[in-house]
């Protein structure tokens, strides 16, 4: 072949070479062409006209095709910045941690959207003072936009702490910015979150955000007020925000939840004590099934 090659870069472009060759012999898909220099190349047998054997006179003519070059050179040009605009342009983005509640013991951290680009999500962690934490968040981008949060429970009372996500993606590793989050008191009561279950008389009708009606017993009503007076918050719903669920009567949908959540299930006097004594009460002392 590069006999061949000599051949066109002495020749003018478009204007074919014509080479004369003897052929030796086929084999394997390859024929061995001998030259009337008695050189011998190896030339593809497919490319030989039908009907061609040993000692046939085969000519074969080349050129440089300057126009299909051209054109071939101008598809790749175009697939090089249809893959750059499609995938080069937009870069993933640091993540942004955010503190969506604290308590005396755990803290419920969120991020917003993850934007990877067109990259491929690979692991979220989690840090806690420079530390990677022993748990895996979630396993799939689409899990990590729609349950965007986490739960970090076992921390110590009046701490501070540093956190930061890091976000591993088929192009690289994005660390998220640092987020300080200081536990609180044990008189500081706005971590409170409380959600209420069957009582002993439901007499009352409230209508709901949602357009349903909901029966409230007296008590709640009262126990609401003493939440607004210790600056805690309540909820109609078992979410992961609810950090005690209050009830008479261990039954509903609502307080299997709660039990399957591992949220502490009490008294209303839990609430009534909190109050009395201006700071968090141990929930052992108040369980609804004590």
């Amino acid at each position: 072949m590069q006999l061949l090659s000599s051949y066109v870069r002495n020749s003018p472009t478009r204007t074919p070479s014509k080479v004369q060759f003897t052929v030796g012999k086929i084999d394997a898909g390859m024929a061995v062409l001998l030259t009337n220099e008695n050189q011998l190349i190896e030339f593809p047998s497919i490319l030989l006209p039908s009907g061609v054997g040993a000692g046939s006179v085969v000519s074969v003519s080349v050129f440089k095709d300057t126009e299909e070059e051209t054109t071939r050179l101008s598809s790749f040009d175009i697939l090089q910045k249809a893959i750059l605009q499609t995938y080069g342009t937009t870069q993933p983005q640091e993540p942004v941690l955010k503190l969506r509640s604290v308590t005396q013991t755990f803290a419920i951290l969120e991020w917003d959207k993850l934007n990877i680009g067109h990259t491929e999500f690979k692991q979220l962690f989690l840090y806690k003072d420079g530390q990677r934490v022993p748990m895996y968040l979630q396993k799939s981008l689409k899990l990590a936009n729609t349950h965007n949060f986490t739960k970090i429970s076992g921390l110590d009372i009046n701490h501070e702490y540093n956190f930061s996500i890091e976000l591993v993606t088929s192009s690289g590793t994005y660390s998220s910015n640092k987020l300080t989050v200081k536990t609180h008191t044990l008189d500081n009561l706005e971590g409170i979150c409380v959600c209420f279950g069957a009582f002993n008389s439901t007499t009352h009708s409230n209508a709901k955000s949602d357009g349903s009606v909901d029966q409230e017993s007296p008590e709640i009503g009262k126990l609401k007020q003493v939440i607004q007076r210790i600056g805690a918050k309540w909820s109609d719903d078992v979410t992961v925000d609810v950090t005690h669920f209050i009830c008479q009567i261990p039954e509903g949908p609502k307080f299997e939840l709660a039990t399957a959540y591992n949220i502490p299930v009490v008294k209303p006097e839990w609430l009534l004590a909190c109050e009395d004594d201006k700071k968090l009460q141990p929930s052992i002392n108040f369980y609804l099934n004590n």
